[in-house]
């Protein structure tokens, strides 16, 4: 199981991001480019404490993203607005890749197009969406409960 973040707007995002997935003992994939300035240090001042025990993997374009070693296993799980099935009805496996778009804009056709699943988080009417990393934690727990992900 993956987490990867599709050009993310918000420094703190990534933060919370790093924070999460450390956690969870579960790889993130950062693709860029960042709409702030992602450095070494910006990079270890979002991870607080925590950036010893992440394992973030930093693709400079979505093309490096799809390419990598990573993408030959498992499936690229899109969640999105767009979606046309809830996260909790979709069976997911241990080596799907749980990508998130940008805060401001969501994902491109491109990255729709080259997703496996597009998935939804079902909201309240009248409600748009929710913070990108409360969607994440949303998805990534339900993926690591169905996987045995929690199991140890």
């Amino acid at each position: 199981m993956r987490l990867a973040l599709f050009q993310p707007d918000i420094p703190q995002n990534l933060g919370a991001a790093l924070r999460l997935t450390a956690c969870l003992a579960v790889p993130l994939d950062v693709i860029e480019p960042c709409a702030f300035p992602l450095t070494d240090k910006s990079l270890k001042r979002a991870a607080l404490d925590y950036g010893d025990k992440s394992q973030v993997a930093l693709f400079p374009s979505w093309s490096a993203f799809l390419a990598a070693d990573a993408r030959r296993d498992g499936r690229l799980i899109l969640f999105t607005t767009r979606g046309a099935e809830p996260y909790h009805r979709f069976s997911f496996r241990p080596g799907d890749t749980l990508l998130f778009g940008r805060e401001s804009a969501g994902a491109p056709d491109e990255v729709h197009a080259s997703a496996q699943a597009r998935l939804l988080i079902p909201l309240a009417p009248g409600m748009r969406s929710l913070n990108v990393i409360n969607a994440a934690s949303m998805a990534l727990g339900e993926a690591l409960r169905q996987t045995g992900g929690f199991d140890g």
